[in-house]
């Protein structure tokens, strides 16, 4: 059995002292209209979006265009699609350059 988790401000304990999430960025005109937000684990580089929630016309359009052959459309109850504000990306791609960067650094 897994040992309970404590969420903390950002920081999650499971019986271990674990890094706060860090960060990223949120959208421009925020606390005004919306809160479109993007954080980092920094246990294992998960992203956690904070965003829209896709409409059933998104999600109609995901499903024409699907993925990869073979692969189902269906979206399992354990996963969603959400819209990000394409003023997000930039965010996204800020942290991949930084992290390439951290890479080169190391090597």
């Amino acid at each position: 059995m897994s040992p309970p988790v404590v969420q903390l401000g950002g920081t999650r304990l499971t019986g271990s002292i674990v890094e706060p999430l860090q960060f990223i960025g949120i959208i421009s005109n925020t606390p005004e209209v919306d809160s479109p937000t993007i954080w980092r684990d920094p246990e294992n580089g998960d992203l956690l979006i904070q965003s829209y929630k896709a409409s059933d016309e998104d999600l109609s359009r995901c499903k024409e265009v699907g993925s990869i052959p073979g692969h189902s459309t269906d979206v399992p109850d354990h996963e969603t699609v959400i819209r990000l504000p394409e003023e997000m990306i930039k965010f996204i791609v800020d942290l991949a350059a930084r992290l390439a960067t951290q890479e080169d650094e190391k090597e």
